[in-house]
């Protein structure tokens, strides 16, 4: 069981690492939850019903855009049932941006805090 701690960092995280991993190529739903399960070497193993919230957040405020494509590719070249695929927009790369920098400022504060950083 996670501890509360815990649960309150990936809280306040998910949106920018979801919207980093968007940047870096369309996606639809299942792809960005193996990818957050994978590159964050299990921390960051979600359900559907955390992620779409996100998603759905995210494009509310227009920083991502979500299509829906057929990937013929898929399925053995049978038509496949079609993927909400998301993209990221302008704002949501300048957002992505803007969480980053603040991220390290958060991260730097708090290694000075807890006596690892310089002072």
């Amino acid at each position: 069981m996670e501890s509360r701690f815990t649960q309150q960092l990936k809280k306040g995280v998910l949106e920018m690492v979801v919207l980093c991993i968007i940047s870096e190529k369309d996606t639809y739903g299942y792809e960005l939850l193996q990818e957050l399960g994978k590159r964050g070497e299990g921390f960051f193993d979600l359900k559907e019903g955390t992620l779409y919230p996100i998603l759905y957040r995210l494009e509310d405020d227009g920083l991502i855009q979500s299509s829906w494509k057929q990937d013929p590719e898929r399925n053995g070249g049978r038509r496949p049932a079609p993927k909400k695929y998301y993209r990221i927009t302008d704002a949501g790369s300048r957002a992505a941006e803007d969480y980053r920098d603040i991220w390290k400022k958060f991260e730097q504060c708090v290694d000075r805090l807890c006596g690892e950083g310089e002072v």
